[in-house]
């Protein structure tokens, strides 16, 4: 690893296996900046973290725990404030990413030349792999790929290297939980970054019970902006269908029938995708938004008018041939809408369920006690308390 390269551990309640990775890797380099956010562990867990200071480790706490990616933003946020220009590789306190492995990020990570999120990907086949990792990743990296046509062999992997130049972007992705991490690969493309993947052991210690990823909960989360653009694309379909029918059935004329029942579901469809779905939509005048809509909307009435037309003149039945139409346009429009039509200037639009945490949300710095504070009010104590 290079030195301006800095560890990140993100940990909730950890065991034995956190002070054995800083030990480790402090072995392979004493001077390595290592930081260990405690995500409200709380008191049973404070031996633990005074064997990873004393290991060498600067520990930040957080009084109450907020998720992994508040974690994050607040470990992301203090090596900017403290090793500025530095790269930074994210790794688990579970066991599951070696010192080996870090490394091996770390240096692709200072060798890519174009600003590069690299990837740690595992490989899930073989009967080590529990059942719940398998389907897991299976149905994560499916969706992903339908979204964004993109391949990510390991959308759940904790272990990736992340360039300087990607930090401050990386404050503004919304998400407190796992689901930061999954929305950070769906917008990095957008931000300007490419993604990298490094093959990594795959390393599983009983069943994977030390993970914190809750299968129901967080995988809500995680498919929750995919899941309102889909019921809204839904509904817009059905009425579309239906006036498109309604329309046929009255004039014979398909331009005309086409035309009049996009121009009655799309306006339907604009209004919730920008309040609904993409809230942070509502941070883009609406005039910008609506031109952005109306020129995407163009575009995909001509390819819908030129697809369902091939469609009918060869015998596909129209009600057919406007279901094949529609899937096939349905991951082009979520993209472009995601990334282009209400794209906020922090590029988190596509999918906050609530406001981001900004750096000042996450964390305020104090002067020479070097203390964090955590935001006050609903989101729980402000105790985020630094020791070094």
């Amino acid at each position: 690893m290079t030195m301006t390269t800095a560890i990140l551990i993100p940990t909730y309640e950890p065991d034995g296996r956190l002070p054995q990775l800083v030990t480790a890797l402090r072995r392979r380099d004493p001077d390595r900046p290592i930081l260990v956010v405690d995500d409200g562990s709380g008191p049973l867990y404070r031996d633990v973290f005074e064997i990873v200071e004393d290991a060498g480790a600067t520990v930040v706490r957080i009084g109450r725990n907020q998720g992994k990616g508040f974690a994050l933003r607040v470990g992301i946020r203090t090596l900017m404030r403290d090793y500025p220009g530095y790269d930074v590789v994210t790794a688990d306190s579970d066991g599951q990413h070696t010192p080996a492995d870090i490394e091996r990020i770390a240096r692709a990570l200072s060798a890519r030349e174009t600003p590069t999120i690299v990837l740690g990907s595992r490989s899930f086949d073989g009967d080590h792999v529990p059942g719940r990792s398998r389907f897991g990743n299976r149905v994560t990296r499916t969706a992903f790929r339908l979204v964004s046509g993109t391949d990510v062999r390991d959308t759940q992997t904790g272990l990736r290297g992340l360039p300087a130049a990607a930090l401050p972007w990386l404050l503004s992705v919304a998400g407190d939980r796992f689901d930061y991490e999954f929305r950070v690969l769906l917008q990095a493309r957008s931000a300007g970054f490419v993604l990298a993947e490094i093959p990594i052991a795959t390393v599983y210690t009983e069943g994977n019970t030390s993970s914190h990823f809750r299968p129901l909960v967080d995988s809500a989360r995680i498919y929750a902006p995919l899941v309102r653009f889909a019921a809204s694309a839904l509904l817009a379909f059905v009425i579309d269908t239906v006036m498109l029918l309604m329309l046929q059935a009255l004039t014979g004329w398909l331009l005309f029938s086409v035309i009049g029942a996009r121009l009655f579901s799309g306006t339907l469809n604009y209004a919730i995708n920008r309040t609904l779905v993409f809230r942070g939509g509502r941070e883009v005048p609406v005039r910008r938004s609506a031109v952005r809509y109306l020129s995407l909307a163009a575009l995909l009435l001509a390819a819908n008018f030129g697809i369902m037309t091939a469609l009918t003149e060869s015998g596909v039945p129209l009600l057919a041939g406007k279901v094949m139409t529609e899937a096939a346009l349905f991951i082009v429009s979520f993209g472009v809408q995601r990334s282009v039509v209400f794209a906020g200037h922090r590029h988190a639009a596509e999918d906050r369920t609530d406001s981001p945490s900004t750096p000042e949300d996450d964390a305020q710095t104090g002067d020479s006690s070097r203390s964090l504070e955590g935001p006050t009010g609903s989101r729980g104590d402000p105790a985020l308390a630094r020791r070094e």
